[in-house]
């Protein structure tokens, strides 16, 4: 596949990938309804125009390659440093802005319920103002429809340590995010002959089951463990990636 072709040809399969494991999160209840409402309803319209200008984006694709692998690169490194473990709690629980109801339940529960699973955010606890969520859409959505990656590369880091929700709620409620964000980023990048349909439709079938065996094995490991395992996994990708996009610039 050309560059183009690569950024573009990936986002058809994110959708399955995104329905599928997000069915498998949202047993658990991990998936935060507000803080995805919030961060789509920005990141929509940023989608559309990320995909608008990879075109403009000189180098025939290849920097648009090679500023995936730095992304990827500076998420593996933000993962791997955050420290595992609940989310700090808030030194100011009015500061919260939380005009849906997540409030509803009296602190006392909030922080029993806490206790008991300390891999689980508490509302009380969560920085989940409009704006911060708003300012995530927007980045999310841009990448998304400019580097074709999802945008969940950048929505994890930041729900975890931005809004301060737990690793495995970032995971899940940033799963559902890219399945939205990809919907206009897919239309775009196919009314500009950027999708090869030939690579993207068995991508598109074989994300299905692995997005539900990905979400499975996210929510029996640990924190730490979920943590360490994205680090290593983005970490190895962004480094094998930016060379060969760098080598092929050079050569």
């Amino acid at each position: 596949a050309t560059p183009l072709e690569a950024v573009g040809s990936t986002i058809p399969s994110v959708i399955p990938s995104a329905i599928s494991g997000s069915l498998r999160y949202r047993r658990e209840g991990l998936i935060i309804g507000r803080v995805a409402l919030w961060t789509l309803a920005a990141g929509l319209a940023a989608t559309v125009g990320g995909a608008l200008l990879t075109g403009a984006v000189p180098g025939n694709g290849h920097l648009l390659m090679i500023a995936t692998a730095a992304l990827l690169a500076f998420t593996a490194l933000r993962m791997a440093r955050v420290p595992s473990g609940a989310p700090a709690h808030a030194q100011n629980p009015v500061d919260v802005e939380d005009p849906v109801g997540d409030l509803a339940s009296p602190a006392s529960d909030l922080v029993l319920a806490h206790e008991r699973d300390p891999d689980r955010s508490s509302p009380l606890h969560r920085r989940a103002e409009v704006w911060r969520l708003g300012l995530i859409g927007l980045a999310a959505g841009g990448l998304s429809g400019l580097l074709g990656i999802g945008g969940g590369v950048l929505m994890v880091p930041a729900f975890a340590t931005w809004v301060r929700l737990s690793i495995k709620e970032a995971v899940a409620t940033s799963l559902v995010c890219v399945g939205a964000l990809a919907v206009p980023g897919m239309v775009t990048h196919a009314a500009l002959g950027n999708i090869d349909w030939a690579f993207a439709i068995p991508l598109s079938i074989a994300v299905i089951p692995a997005a539900r065996i990905g979400a499975h094995l996210a929510i029996r490991s640990s924190d730490r463990g979920l943590r360490l395992a994205v680090a290593i996994v983005l970490g190895s990708i962004a480094l094998a990636y930016g060379a060969g996009e760098i080598i092929a610039l050079a050569f």
